[in-house]
């Protein structure tokens, strides 16, 4: 079976979601600040009269707080029954991709972002990591933001 998926930037690193849980993709606009959430959680926006929670993406998987300018993209996919917003630096391609081609995360301790992957794919020349979303936001994180 083939699936496609939307591969996009935090840096350096290529990450990847499937396409069916995309909703939009909108240009950065700033954020509402909440109190007492994450520090991962960047506030909310306004969508369409929707309250939608925003993530900075590169926080969530332990790699720094972004600092979102113009360039930078917000991607919003459906997590559980809740509409998120992830703060990425730019979105680049649909990439369609065999099951087979999905390859396991290595188990190492130390790289928390293993927790969020779904699997490792390589794509041309780079590895794309495949996101698990529903390990992106846990119950709490939701409950705080909503």
């Amino acid at each position: 079976m083939i699936r496609q998926i939307i591969t996009f930037q935090i840096g350096e690193q290529f990450l990847g979601v499937d396409i069916l849980a995309i909703r939009e993709i909108r240009a950065w606009s700033p954020t509402t600040l909440l109190p007492q959430v994450p520090e991962h959680v960047r506030g909310v926006v306004n969508l369409r009269g929707t309250v939608l929670p925003v993530i900075d993406l590169s926080a969530r998987l332990g790699w720094g707080l972004i600092e979102p300018t113009a360039r930078h993209v917000i991607i919003v996919v459906q997590i559980g029954d809740q509409l998120h917003g992830l703060i990425v630096d730019a979105v680049n391609d649909i990439v369609s991709l065999p099951e087979e081609g999905l390859q396991p995360a290595p188990n190492v301790n130390e790289e928390r972002a293993a927790d969020f992957l779904e699997g490792l794919a390589p794509v041309d020349d780079k590895m794309v990591m495949v996101l698990s979303l529903g390990q992106l936001a846990t119950e709490v994180d939701l409950l705080q933001a909503a």
